[in-house]
């Protein structure tokens, strides 16, 4: 299969040794995220786009080929093209017919061609004579340049025709690591999550900061989520995850700090946790999912308030979005369904909040707060690549493991609903039931406490996860369900 990919358009515009460093990056990274899928991938570039060729046949591999170009950010789109050696226009009109022929019998078209360096003829004169040759050979309905049934594309290069067969949407901005690195405060939630991606479409590379207030379960929730959000839109490039505990803070807060004060208080906390992290990491960016007045610590009173607790540059990408159009875009980009059951710890202290903080107050407020807390809290700071963090997660959990699901058993299949629909579980007699693992901690409390129930995923490290967070939860109904040939495939691959 022969590809091109048409690079964001503001790449175009820069300047020659920036244009050319940013489609250098976007090589690589194209490189990267597809060289588990084909490590002979050929790819070729030009100015203003690049070719890729792939010996690769087998249709499901070319399905997750083509849906990681469209998550890899720096490609406006990118088209399926049938390669030949330029040849006159009849030779042309030939190739078109072999193509779209059998599409246009009774259905009105149009013939649109794009073309680079020095020709004969114009793009218009080859565009008629296609048009007017295929509607007289194909028993077509008519031509329509506004509004066509069928679109026979074609490109001319140099000495080469390229007929397209399919268009794919890109994800647009900037390659990865073509620009700075950022820090993203991330919740896990709506917000956080869509300002993370909204970062790393730009082409920066998004490192993920948790601050843990709720526990084990939503430091795995958050973790799943950053997962999520590397593997489909950055995994050209290894970035960390690091985990504050922060429930020692806030609890100093609850204890110290007025209650109208809470949640600024606590926001400039994090900034200044997360303005040490990433100094000491070399990140030039702080990076926030708060929208103008969405709650009350996100005035702009406020904000400002929060933000004189730091010298580092916050980017809050949602600052004026609507909150509809937030949940619209995290559906787009499947960060949704894990954000609608994230719990929202912060909510927990805005008890009569103020709208607009005075930093007057506010420090005079941090006065009574203990910073040597805070200083625990940095200290007891993990970070793991992010690769890794659920493997890392999942080491030495005491769960049992069985390789045979019996009859009156429930296998709780809590892969992703994409990974379920495209390779069903099928378990003859025994009673399967899709529970994703980004619900699984919501709903389990809902299934019947008399069942047995084996948690099932595809390398068995989630459901080992989620397992043993469930048992220390008081479930002891719980074991994961890990067949033979899955044990097998994991020894091999060592």
């Amino acid at each position: 299969m022969k590809l091109i990919v048409k690079v964001f358009p503001e790449i175009t515009i820069k300047s020659r040794p920036v244009r050319k460093r940013f489609i250098r990056q976007l090589v690589k990274n194209i490189r990267a995220v597809l060289r588990d899928l084909d490590p002979e991938l050929r790819i070729e570039g030009e100015w203003d786009n690049l070719e890729l060729e792939t010996a690769v046949s087998d249709p499901r591999t070319l399905r997750d080929l083509i849906e990681r170009l469209s998550c890899t950010p720096g490609i406006a789109h990118f088209l399926e093209v049938h390669e030949y050696p330029l040849g006159d226009f009849d030779d042309v009109v030939e190739k078109c017919k072999a193509h779209f022929g059998p599409r246009l019998p009774g259905r009105v078209f149009a013939v649109r061609c794009k073309r680079a360096g020095k020709h004969s003829f114009s793009s218009m004169e080859l565009e008629r004579h296609v048009g007017s040759q295929l509607r007289q050979q194909c028993e077509a309905a008519g031509i329509s340049l506004k509004a066509p049934e069928v679109e026979v594309r074609l490109e001319v290069r140099h000495d080469r025709l390229f007929i397209i067969d399919r268009q794919h949407p890109g994800l647009g901005g900037y390659p990865l690591g073509a620009l700075e690195q950022t820090l993203v405060l991330m919740s896990g939630g709506f917000d956080s999550t869509v300002a993370a991606w909204q970062i790393m479409r730009r082409g920066m590379l998004t490192h993920f900061c948790f601050f843990n207030l709720g526990g084990r379960a939503h430091e795995l929730g958050v973790m799943e989520v950053a997962h999520y959000l590397w593997k489909k839109y950055g995994s050209s490039h290894r970035v960390l995850f690091i985990s504050v505990p922060f429930e020692e803070v806030l609890g100093e807060i609850l204890e110290k700090v007025d209650d109208s004060h809470m949640g600024v208080v606590l926001k400039r906390m994090m900034l200044r946790a997360s303005t040490q992290i990433a100094e000491r990491l070399h990140i030039d960016a702080l990076v926030t999912g708060e929208a103008i007045s969405q709650v009350s610590s996100q005035t702009l009173p406020n904000l400002s308030v929060i933000d004189s607790a730091t010298d580092m540059l916050v980017l809050r990408p949602l600052l004026a979005a609507h909150k509809q159009d937030i949940i619209d875009t995290a559906e787009a980009i499947g960060s949704a369904a894990f954000a609608r059951h994230m719990p929202e710890y912060c909510g927990v202290i805005s008890k009569s909040p103020t709208t607009k903080a005075k930093r007057f107050r506010v420090e005079h407020e941090e006065k009574q707060f203990d910073m040597a807390v805070l200083e625990r809290a940095l200290a007891n700071t993990r970070q793991v690549a992010i690769d890794r963090v659920i493997d890392e997660l999942g080491k030495d959990l005491p769960v049992e493991e069985v390789a045979e699901a019996l009859a009156g058993q429930v296998v709780l299949d809590i892969r992703h609903p994409d990974a379920s629909e495209d390779a069903p579980l099928e378990l003859g007699g025994v009673e399967v039931q899709p529970l994703p693992f980004y619900a699984i901690n919501n709903r389990f409390k809902e299934l019947d406490a008399n069942r047995q129930y084996l948690l099932y995923c595809d390398k068995g490290v989630m459901s080992r996860l989620h397992a043993h967070h469930l048992m220390s939860e008081g479930h002891q109904n719980v074991r994961v369900y890990r067949p033979a040939s899955q044990k097998l495939e994991a020894g091999s691959s060592k």
